[in-house]
């Protein structure tokens, strides 16, 4: 019988935090993320009117950013973790409270949201944990208004292998090439996405899509 060794059972917190672990892992979240996070929403140029989509929101920092630059809007988040679910609704009580924030627990695929439903999706550090990335990709499109914007952040494959709790029972791994096919083969098509690599800290190598629906 395999024993599951302790950078294994960490990966499985990262796909899916519960429990004790996955409390603490959504605090790692907080600052891991953070960089990330400042970059993606920079890339989606959120207006004040906008209605946004985070898929996989994990403690909610990114939501309370986007609820403030969406000022007369409403942020959306959709997440498979209940401990994720919780952090979050406590990091955005006001906003909640306000009916200007509404994150739910769900699947990715299919998307619980009407077709052409927001402006703007974001998808930090969450790629590696889809079954399907082009099923969900395709099910972004359909919730993006025409003209709408996906920005997803993921770190770079080169990087991620030399992480010992990035196991292929856990991750999938992308490269620039494997993120660009993976838009290719969904409704995005290859017109419209620019992938770009970003140098991080402590020699991260890290990639941005930016999407458009035409």
């Amino acid at each position: 019988m395999n024993q599951i060794t302790p950078w294994a059972a960490f990966g499985e917190q990262l796909r899916h935090p519960a429990g004790i672990s996955g409390r603490l892992v959504g605090a790692l979240m907080r600052v891991v993320n953070r960089r990330p996070n400042d970059l993606a929403i920079e890339a989606l140029e959120i207006a004040s009117d906008d209605e946004i989509l985070e898929l996989g929101f994990g403690p909610g920092q990114a939501v309370r950013r986007m609820a403030a630059l969406a000022s007369r809007g409403r942020v959306y988040g959709i997440d498979q973790s209940d401990v994720m679910l919780a952090q979050a609704l406590r990091t955005n009580r006001r906003a909640v409270d306000e009916g200007r924030v509404s994150l739910r627990l769900g699947r990715f695929e299919p998307l619980s949201y009407p077709d052409a439903f927001v402006d703007k999706i974001l998808a930090v550090n969450v790629l590696y944990f889809w079954t399907d990335p082009t099923a969900v990709l395709d099910e972004a499109w359909r919730v993006l208004r025409p003209g709408g914007i996906m920005a997803i952040y993921a770190t770079d494959a080169a990087t991620m292998r030399h992480w010992k709790f990035a196991g292929e029972d856990t991750h999938r791994l992308f490269g620039i090439c494997e993120l660009a096919a993976a838009f290719r083969e969904s409704r995005f098509g290859a017109d419209g996405v620019e992938i770009t690599h970003l140098p991080m800290a402590a020699g991260v190598r890290g990639l941005l899509a930016v999407a458009t629906r035409r």
